[in-house]
C-alpha cells in the first residue's frame, strides 16, 4: 500500500530540510518558514528545473537552456546560483562542470505525487489519496512560462501535461470512490469542473452533489458523515434543541467572563472570537448549526470574549496576552484536563499561542478561517490603508440604529447569507460590542504577530479555511498551515468567513473536525 503525508508535511518538509512546491506557483520553505524567492524568473525557474531533474546538469546545458550567448551565460548561472544560495541555503551540490540540487535535502511536491501515482490509484487509501490531491495548488510551474527559452519551455509544458492529467485522475478516482459522501465528494467535483469549462456531465455530477450535500448537512445522526433526509433539502436550519449552562470565571486582572457548555463527550474548548453573546447566538441563523452540530457526541465549550456578549464590557486591557490569559481562566474553571481546542478567525492566532505554552492540555488543535500575521502586516499599502479607515468607521457609526455602517463587516464574514442572516448579524454587532470596544478590538487583530510561533506547535493540528474567504484571504490560511509542522490543510468551497447551515462546506467542515478528534 502506497503511503503519502499529509499537503503541509509535503509542503514543509521535515525540520532542516528544503521543500520546494512546482504545482501551482513556484514556492520554497527552508525550515518550514516560507522562502523569499530572487524577482528573476530565469533565476526561478532554473531553481524549478534543478529541483525537478534528479541528476546533476552539465553547465553548460544550462546556459543553453536559459541565456544566449550574448548575455554571458556563465556569468548569468553564477549570479543566479548566488542568488539561490541565499534563499535555499547549502542544497546545492557543484562542480566545476556540473550543478544539482542535493536529493536528502530536498522535499518535492511533484516527486511526492508521482511516487503515488506509480501505483493504481485504486490502490492507495482514500485519505492519503486526497492528501494527494490537495498538493495540487495549480498546474505545473504556472507562474513560469518562459516563451525565450524554448528547451525550458517544452520541458515544462510535457510536464505540465502530465500533471494535469494526473491531478484528473486523482480527482475522478475520489469522485466515485466518494459518491456515497456527497460533501466530501463535491469539493473534488468542483475542481474538476472548474478545470473543463463548459463540460455540462460534469457541471451536471457537481449539482447532483450539492444537493445531496445540502440533504444530508442538516440531519447527522452520528459522529460521523451526516446521513441523508430527503425533508431537509433547502430547508432552514430548524430550532436548537440544546440546553446550555452558563457560569461565570475570573480572568487573572478580575474580568468576569461568561462561558457556556452543551453536549457531552469529549471536550471540545472554542477559543473567543470578535463578536459573541452566548445566549444570542444559541438562536441564531448564523451560529446555532455551529453549536449544535460541534455538541454532537462532544461537550462543546464557548465563552464571550472580555468586552462581548455576557462578559463584562468595560475592559481596559484588550490586549492578545490579556485574552490568552482568559482562554486558560476559562479552561480551568472548566476543568479542563484535556480537550479539543478550536479556534475561528482571530481565535486562531491565540489557539496557536496557547498551543504552544500549554501542549499538555491541548490534543488537538483546530483553525478555521485564521492567520498568522495581523491586517497591519499584510495586504498592499492601500488595503491596510483601507483597514485603518474601517476603525475610524466603526467608532462614527457601529452604535448607530441605521446598520449601514455594519453591513460592511456582514458582507465581508457572509457574504453568501440570507437576508434574515444578514440583518441578524448587522444586529448582533450592534448589541454584542460598543463602538469603541469594537474598534480596539480591531485594531488588535491587526497587530496579530504569531508566525514565530509556528514552528514550535507539536501538537496533531488541522487547518480549515475557505477558498473565496474575502476576510481573511486564503494565502494566509495555507501560510498558517505551512508554518506547523505535520499540519493537515483542508480548502473548503466557499466565499464566507462563517459557514452557513445548508451550504456543503460546512458538512465538509464538520465530516474533517470528526475525522480529526475521533472523538
Amino acid at each position: 500500500m502506497s503511503t503519502v503525508t499529509s499537503a503541509t508535511e509535503i509542503e514543509a518538509g521535515p525540520a532542516g530540510n528544503l521543500a520546494i512546491r512546482v504545482l501551482g506557483e513556484l514556492a520554497v520553505a527552508r525550515d518550514g518558514i516560507e522562502a523569499s524567492l530572487p524577482q528573476s524568473r530565469k533565476t526561478r525557474a532554473l531553481l524549478a528545473y534543478l529541483a525537478v531533474v534528479p541528476r546533476p546538469q552539465r553547465r553548460e546545458r544550462l546556459c543553453e537552456m536559459f541565456w544566449d550567448i550574448p548575455d554571458d551565460p556563465r556569468g548569468a548561472l553564477r549570479w543566479s546560483l548566488s542568488r539561490l544560495r541565499q534563499a535555499v541555503g547549502n542544497a546545492f551540490e557543484t562542480t566545476r562542470d556540473t550543478v544539482a540540487l542535493r536529493r536528502d535535502a530536498v522535499s518535492l511536491d511533484y516527486d511526492r505525487v508521482r511516487d503515488a501515482l506509480a501505483a493504481d490509484p485504486a490502490t492507495i487509501e482514500t485519505d492519503e489519496l486526497e492528501a494527494v490531491a490537495d498538493l495540487f495548488h495549480g498546474g505545473f510551474l504556472d507562474d513560469l512560462s518562459l516563451p525565450r527559452c524554448p528547451d525550458f519551455e517544452a520541458w515544462r509544458a510535457a510536464l505540465a501535461t502530465e500533471a494535469e492529467l494526473a491531478h484528473i485522475r486523482v480527482r475522478r478516482t475520489l469522485v466515485a470512490r466518494l459518491a456515497d459522501q456527497p460533501a466530501r465528494a463535491l469539493a473534488h467535483a468542483r475542481i474538476l469542473e472548474a478545470m473543463s469549462p463548459g463540460d455540462e456531465e460534469l457541471a451536471t455530477e457537481a449539482r447532483d452533489l450539492a444537493d445531496r450535500s445540502r440533504r444530508q448537512a442538516l440531519a447527522p445522526t452520528s459522529p460521523g458523515v451526516p446521513s441523508p433526509d430527503p425533508d431537509l433539502a433547502g430547508a432552514p436550519p430548524q430550532p436548537h434543541h440544546l440546553s446550555q449552562q452558563i457560569r461565570y470565571c475570573t480572568a487573572p486582572d478580575g474580568i468576569r467572563l461568561a462561558y457556556a457548555t452543551t453536549g457531552e463527550g469529549y471536550p471540545i474548548l472554542k477559543c473567543a472570537n470578535w463578536m459573541s453573546d452566548l445566549q444570542y447566538d444559541l438562536d441564531s441563523s448564523v451560529w446555532r448549526h455551529w453549536i449544535h452540530e460541534l455538541s454532537q457526541g462532544n461537550q462543546l465549550i464557548r465563552y464571550d470574549q472580555r468586552s462581548n456578549g455576557l462578559s463584562d464590557r468595560e475592559v481596559g486591557d484588550l490586549s492578545f496576552e490579556a485574552q490568552l490569559s482568559d482562554l486558560e481562566a476559562v479552561a480551568d474553571a472548566a476543568r479542563l484536563d484535556r480537550f479539543a481546542l478550536l479556534g475561528i478567525s482571530a481565535g486562531a492566532a491565540l489557539s496557536v499561542a496557547y498551543a504552544v505554552r500549554r501542549p499538555d492540555r491541548v490534543s488537538h488543535l483546530i483553525l478555521y478561517g485564521g492567520r498568522p500575521r495581523g491586517w497591519k502586516y499584510t495586504g498592499t499599502p492601500a488595503d491596510r490603508a483601507q483597514r485603518a479607515a474601517m476603525v475610524l468607521l466603526i467608532r462614527a457609526g457601529w452604535g448607530q440604529d441605521n446598520p449601514a455602517f455594519r453591513q460592511l463587516f456582514t458582507s465581508l464574514f457572509i457574504p453568501d447569507a440570507t437576508p434574515e442572516q444578514m440583518d441578524w448579524y448587522n444586529e448582533l454587532q450592534r448589541r454584542t460590542v460598543s463602538p469603541d470596544n469594537a474598534a480596539r478590538l480591531h485594531e488588535v487583530s491587526g497587530e496579530i504577530q504569531i508566525a514565530d510561533l509556528l514552528g514550535k506547535v507539536t501538537v496533531p493540528t488541522l487547518v480549515l479555511h475557505s477558498v473565496g474567504d474575502a476576510l481573511v484571504p486564503f494565502d494566509l490560511g495555507r501560510e498558517l498551515a505551512i508554518g506547523i509542522p505535520g499540519a493537515r490543510f483542508v480548502s473548503l468551497d466557499s466565499r464566507n468567513h462563517i459557514l452557513l447551515a445548508g451550504e456543503p462546506a460546512f458538512a465538509r467542515f464538520l465530516y474533517e473536525i470528526r475525522r480529526f478528534v475521533g472523538h
